[in-house]
């Protein structure tokens, strides 16, 4: 299961350029359950996600679907980028440890969705949810705003405040 919570970023965390980074294009080959592939770096992912049997009161403090990850081959990703729905999504995603364990995935979205930054932090349970406080860097919560989810932001043309 994936428990997450999404933030707009007000501004960039200082030595950006010192953390971990990841290159990832990814696209969607159904919206409902969630199909995507995904290469990160030199990885390649297939992800299925889906909202069936989620507890429903956890789903209003944080996104929460069960997710099914497996590995794909480079040429089994090429095969099936060509069958995407809408555009493929391009980002540079820095991972950032927080306290008590978390990490802040922070993307810099490229191409039609240039100028939108978004961070994101899992969690293992409600009581990590309830204890976070976050970073002075982020900004508004998304989270429940499916304006934010790269599935949705795939289909749109341009990125505009």
């Amino acid at each position: 299961m994936e428990i997450e919570k999404k933030f707009r970023v007000k501004h960039l965390p200082e030595a950006l350029e010192t953390y971990e980074k990841k290159v990832i294009e990814q696209g969607y080959l159904c919206s409902n359950p969630i199909v995507r592939i995904r290469k990160s770096n030199e990885e390649y992912i297939l992800t299925y996600k889906s909202k069936f049997g989620i507890d429903k009161e956890l789903s209003k403090l944080a996104r929460v679907c069960n997710e099914v990850e497996v590995p794909l081959t480079d040429t089994g990703y090429e095969h099936l980028k060509q069958k995407v729905d809408n555009k493929l999504v391009r980002k540079d995603r820095y991972i950032i440890p927080l306290e008590n364990g978390l990490k802040a995935e922070l993307d810099i979205f490229k191409d039609h969705l240039e100028g939108l930054t978004i961070v994101e932090v899992e969690f293992q349970d409600e009581e990590a949810i309830h204890a976070f406080v976050a970073p002075e860097w982020f900004g508004e919560e998304v989270s429940q705003d499916k304006r934010f989810s790269n599935n949705y932001l795939s289909g749109i043309d341009n990125w505009v405040e």
